[in-house]
């Protein structure tokens, strides 16, 4: 072998050593400028395939973080496809189709036969000759007595005292052992239209009907009927309340009553206009709200103020609780021999969610 082969060899093994760790050299400057691209696109907008469910990664933290990622992108997904139809909107103009309502529970309701109509003059009849025609017909002016079971806790004698305020002509007086049926002649006789009485259970208001007067909430018209049984959830009381007002005055507030739509909804509806006075006192500006949703009657007291034209602003003064009604029964409290409207029942499951009674 000559000398200028050997040279030749070395050179040309030289040179593709050198090419070698060029190609290396730029290969290992690319792959972080990729890796960086890569994990900026998965931090910036993760791409999860058809199939993946966040369940079925094992570490918690970073099924955590897996699925923040994943509702930040489809939280992200909804705004752009928003901002979309806006834009198409605005460029249709007057030619863009009708907005899409959501499918909600309370829309989606199932039709009952007994909704009231206002003009039905069977209803109108009855109206006129019910246990609160007297009322209706100004023949009578409400006079509310609040009592409690026996030894009721701080909390329950707070509650009572704060829906006196709330009530006008409201007083609140103590069982003391008696029974309701020695109550209500006493009452009767006095001159008193509703009875309303509070009872606790593990030291707070609640409210649950079980056959026995020592476990419920009644709500007893006076002095022929009827009487109702609640079920009282998410009690606050004024300290309780943020944001809240100053406390209430003695001026009869406004009544507001919504979505008593069905005939029992009617009863229960003309049930608390009974309780409040005819003439509300606009100089108060306070108002008494019973709002029914889904069977649950949801309790507001507010005070407003005009700020312009079109605007008012509200400030809660409280009490606030909610209602659920478990039965309806016809005359005075009669837990024994009493006749029963309605009677909700809680092992019987309703044939769909969409069907409410109230």
């Amino acid at each position: 072998m000559d000398k200028t082969e050997a040279t030749l060899s070395k050179d040309v093994s030289k040179k593709k050593s050198k090419t070698k760790k060029q190609k290396r050299e730029v290969e290992t400057d690319v792959a972080p400028v990729e890796e960086r691209n890569q994990m900026e696109k998965s931090e910036s907008a993760p791409c999860f395939p058809p199939t993946f469910s966040v369940s079925e990664i094992k570490n918690k933290q970073r099924r955590h973080s897996m699925f923040l990622k994943f509702k930040e992108e489809r939280r992200k997904n909804k705004l752009l496809l928003k901002k979309k139809k806006k834009k198409e909107r605005k460029a249709l103009g007057d030619k863009a189709p009708p907005k899409e309502v959501p499918k909600t529970i309370d829309n989606q309701r199932v039709y009952d036969e007994t909704t009231v109509n206002p003009e039905d003059e069977e209803v109108a009849y009855d109206e006129g000759t019910d246990e609160f025609s007297a009322y209706f017909n100004r023949l009578t002016n409400p006079k509310v007595l609040i009592t409690t079971s026996d030894r009721p806790r701080g909390r329950t004698v707070r509650f009572c005292n704060q829906l006196a305020t709330v009530i006008p002509h409201a007083h609140v007086y103590y069982r003391r052992g008696l029974a309701l049926k020695r109550v209500i002649p006493q009452c009767v006789s006095r001159g008193f239209t509703y009875l309303m009485v509070i009872n606790e259970d593990r030291k707070v208001p609640m409210f649950s009907f079980t056959g026995r007067i020592t476990d419920g909430m009644v709500l007893c018209h006076l002095p022929d009927g009827p009487t109702a049984h609640f079920k009282l959830s998410s009690v606050r009381l004024r300290k309780e309340i943020k944001r809240k007002g100053k406390s209430p005055t003695e001026h009869v507030p406004e009544v507001i009553l919504n979505n008593f739509t069905t005939r029992l909804g009617h009863s229960i509806g003309r049930l608390f206009a009974a309780l409040f006075p005819h003439d509300p006192q606009f100089v108060g500006r306070q108002v008494a709200t019973f709002h029914n949703q889904r069977d649950f009657i949801f309790f507001r007291f507010h005070r407003y103020i005009f700020k312009n034209e079109k605007k008012a602003g509200i400030q809660e003064l409280g009490p606030r609780f909610t209602l659920k009604l478990r039965s309806l029964q016809k005359g005075t409290f009669d837990s024994k021999f009493g006749e029963y409207e309605w009677v909700h029942k809680r092992h019987e499951m309703d044939s769909s969610r969409r069907k409410f009674h109230l």
